[in-house]
């Protein structure tokens, strides 16, 4: 593929191509057309000089007025009866025909009388004018051609240096290496450009840290599972006569993970590729949420936790039953993951004009503010330290977060440190 100029080069042919079209531009006034609009500026000079005689034809300064025309704009004024190729008794008898332009006139004075006049606008010969400015102008064409390609080159140099050197960053920047910083010089966009640049290898590292994260903690999860059960399916290969309903049932607990976890991934791979269809449908969320918390109750109940729903009349919402369970499910599996001693979680049914809010209020040790706005990324840890989960896979904010962006509502958290978080999220009521 033929490659195109660089930028530079660009600049300073357009600018230096400008410069010799102002100069040609130059030459075809001074020299091809310096005659015909000399000539046509002494016939203007001539209709102004008429324009005058008529503002002053009754006037006693008039022949003060003509001798101010031949002195001043070389301009002679003559009665036209004393204008006879036999007999010129006035000062254009000296003047060849072919240096002057000449023009008659009749005026009619204030008793009648018509009065007329010759004017002659006299032509100095312009050849020698020409030859000089002809000089002049090879100098001067020369002089400003070497300053243009200086001042081309310089300018060239100074707008495209800054994007070269963006350039070379940002293919660093494609290389991987994400601690590459711009710097922008020269001028304003440049540095704008360098802003925007900066905060997106900022992004990207924050990126490609996260999914080096994501990559560690789901091969970490799924690695202990299939451990266990590589570990008790060997157990029980060696020693059959020695199998016993709680290893058959840790083997099926690990699956179940596994398959949890599976299933958590294909959904946040379909939320974020748009690929996921929503079944809206009216549905009772009040009584929806109740069997999901007796479920999850019957589940952990050996755990010793603890799960009040705090709620008036019964809600119906528009949404998708099936994801927006799995909502809950995830909050609630959240909240049980982060409980201390306290093995108490409230969930709460608010109801606001329009909406309906769901909350979950764990007594955990609680969220700093600044890592609030990060909590709903995939596999985000506060401490940085992957721990396996009590329930779940560690997938289930980010699910939260894409499944109710797509419903239009909205979420959240508050949470205070050493008292525990409270997640919410928010839903239109249908009004039956």
């Amino acid at each position: 593929m033929k490659r195109s100029r660089r930028l530079m080069w660009k600049i300073f042919i357009f600018l230096i191509g400008f410069c010799s079209l102002l100069l040609a531009v130059l030459w075809l006034f001074e020299t091809m057309l310096l005659g015909k609009m000399y000539e046509g500026v002494r016939k203007n000079e001539i209709k102004n000089a008429i324009a005058l005689i008529e503002r002053n034809i009754d006037s006693p300064n008039l022949n003060q007025i003509i001798v101010w025309l031949a002195d001043d704009s070389e301009i002679i004024v003559t009665p036209a009866h004393d204008f006879s190729p036999l007999n010129r008794p006035n000062p254009a008898d000296k003047i060849p025909m072919r240096q002057a332009i000449t023009e008659s006139k009749d005026f009619i004075t204030s008793d009648g009388r018509i009065v007329s006049f010759v004017f002659y606008a006299i032509i100095s010969p312009v050849n020698a004018t020409i030859s000089t400015i002809k000089v002049q102008l090879y100098y001067v064409t020369g002089i400003m051609f070497l300053l243009s390609i200086a001042l081309a080159f310089v300018i060239a140099r100074t707008v495209s240096k800054p994007i070269e050197e963006l350039n070379n960053s940002a293919k660093i920047l494609a290389s991987g290496n994400y601690d590459i910083h711009f710097s922008g010089k020269g001028y304003r966009e440049i540095h704008e450009l360098s802003d925007t640049l900066n905060y997106t290898a900022a992004e990207l590292s924050k990126v490609d840290a996260l999914r080096r994260e994501l990559m560690a903690n789901i091969s970490h999860d799924l690695r202990t599972p299939l451990a266990l059960i590589y570990s008790y399916a060997e157990m029980m290969h060696d020693f059959p006569n020695e199998i016993t309903p709680e290893q058959t049932q840790m083997i099926m607990d690990e699956s179940t993970r596994l398959s949890s976890l599976v299933g958590d991934i294909l959904d946040i791979s379909r939320l974020e590729n748009g690929t996921i269809d929503l079944n809206i449908k009216t549905y009772n969320i009040t009584e929806s949420i109740r069997t999901t918390i007796d479920r999850m109750a019957e589940l952990v109940k050996k755990s010793g936790y603890r799960f009040l729903f705090e709620h008036g009349e019964d809600i119906y919402v528009n949404a998708d039953e099936l994801k927006i369970t799995q909502v809950f499910y995830n909050l609630l599996i959240n909240a049980i993951n982060y409980s201390d001693d306290d093995l108490t979680i409230i969930i709460r049914q608010k109801v606001f004009e329009g909406f309906v809010r769901i909350e979950i209020e764990d007594h955990g040790k609680g969220i700093a503010e600044e890592n609030l706005p990060y909590i709903w990324d995939r596999y985000y840890r506060i401490d940085k330290t992957h721990r396996r989960a009590v329930i779940g896979t560690g997938l289930g904010l980010s699910i939260v977060k894409k499944v109710i962006s797509l419903h239009g509502g909205s979420y959240g958290v508050e949470s205070k440190i050493g008292k525990g978080s409270t997640f919410w999220f928010d839903l239109e009521i249908n009004n039956m």
